[in-house]
């Protein structure tokens, strides 16, 4: 018997996260989105520990959390970037993990079912060059995956984390033009990413099929993972 899903997708109004909550609807699943954004259904900065928790108490409890708020960050050599770009980088795409996570996990916790799926990438295993803080924010996005997948293992609340390579969404058509073109050389698939085909890894990861996984790594990168 199927049963009725909520899903929280931060995020959503572009890129992977508007195509997730597309594709989570289209298996019957209430999604709210979650996104600075004009027109999303909550428009709240995950980067704010208190306007989560109030979108939190105003949305109630949900059986899916889908982290997909993210920036770039700077294009720049390590030692020419800004500090507060670094620490801009780091808040939206760690701090900002870890205040849904933190605020939503009790009550999934509580009803013995969720699924977590939190975006990383491949720039979190393999380091862009000039691109050091969103690479090291993208890794710290996969620790804390990992651990958080450990703490709840036995708790019915499955958490785990997806690194695709360049996928062709507002945020990368953003991207400086070299860097581009160095992440884009290496998929052996010689093409883009799009956000449709992370959409479909998001919907199983996110569903009851999904029973035996957590705290792991699910590449997406056209052949570029090579570990």
């Amino acid at each position: 018997m199927n049963v009725a899903r909520s899903a929280v997708v931060t995020g959503g109004m572009s890129g992977i996260g508007a195509a997730a909550a597309a594709r989570l609807a289209e298996d019957g699943v209430t999604v709210v989105t979650l996104d600075v954004a004009d027109g999303a259904d909550l428009q709240v900065d995950v980067t704010d520990p208190d306007g989560v928790r109030a979108a939190v108490a105003q949305v109630g409890p949900v059986d899916i959390l889908v982290n997909c708020a993210g920036i770039v960050g700077p294009a720049l050599p390590l030692w020419e970037i800004p500090l507060d770009d670094w620490e801009r980088t780091f808040a939206v795409n760690v701090r900002g993990t870890f205040n849904t996570c933190q605020a939503f996990v009790p009550s999934m916790r509580g009803r013995g079912w969720g699924r977590i799926v939190n975006i990383a990438s491949m720039a979190g295993k393999d380091g862009n060059p000039n691109m050091s803080p969103y690479s090291a924010s993208k890794a710290a996005v996969i620790a804390l995956s990992k651990s958080l997948g450990k703490e709840l293992a036995t708790s019915g609340v499955l958490v785990n984390v997806i690194a695709p390579a360049v996928i062709e969404t507002p945020m990368n058509a953003a991207t400086g033009p070299e860097a581009l073109a160095h992440i884009t050389s290496l998929i052996p698939m010689k093409r883009l990413g799009h956000p449709d085909e992370v959409a479909e890894l998001i919907a199983w990861l996110a569903s009851d099929k999904l029973t035996f996984s957590t705290g792991a790594v699910y590449d997406i990168s056209g052949g570029r993972a090579t570990y």
